[in-house]
């Protein structure tokens, strides 16, 4: 975990006003509709809290399916030959402006791949749907791959993710200047 950061679900002590990543439709969907889906069961949220307590960056986190048609050849090789593989989605992912370029981007895709590794169904994979290009290049940086039809989506296998966990650093993550 990136040094002083602590990782939680999100509750209503939490000051999402003041939040600022410099997204607006993330910064948006934080102050004004998380509760809501979080309360419809459509998707949990995460929170990274700085030591003082604020909000340094979140994640929201939900069931998917990942179809076995978006992997490689050689990627399917290895798996059965389901339609649909199970999936954890990290529908959007945000870092305040304060806390940018200290990895905490990357601690909190560990932090998904952790939560996926404990949950009780299995979970072959994280999705991410990147906003943009940049986006990409972020999540690329840590291993992610991606789908064979569409390049705004990525995955992770969660063995990847496990394997620099047991190993205690990022997946191939480097600090962003």
């Amino acid at each position: 975990m990136t040094q002083g950061f602590t990782i939680e679900a999100l509750n209503s002590a939490h000051n999402r006003k003041g939040f600022a990543s410099g997204s607006e439709p993330l910064d948006r969907y934080f102050r004004e509709l998380v509760t809501q889906d979080v309360k419809r069961r459509v998707s949990n949220c995460f929170v990274a809290l700085d030591p003082a307590g604020a909000v340094a960056g979140y994640y929201t986190f939900a069931a998917a399916s990942l179809p076995l048609t978006e992997l490689s050849a050689d990627e399917k090789q290895r798996l059965p030959r389901y339609a649909l593989l199970p999936a954890g989605l990290i529908g959007r992912l945000a870092v305040g402006q304060k806390y940018q370029g200290q990895r905490l981007g990357g601690a909190l895709i560990m932090d998904a791949a952790a939560r996926a590794a404990r949950a009780e169904p299995a979970i072959f994979a994280l999705i991410v749907d990147a906003k943009d290009d940049l986006a990409v290049t972020f999540y690329q940086r840590y291993e992610f791959r991606r789908f064979a039809s569409r390049p705004a989506s990525l995955f992770l296998p969660i063995a990847t993710a496990l394997q620099a966990l047991s190993a205690k650093r990022p997946v191939k993550g480097k600090p962003r200047k």
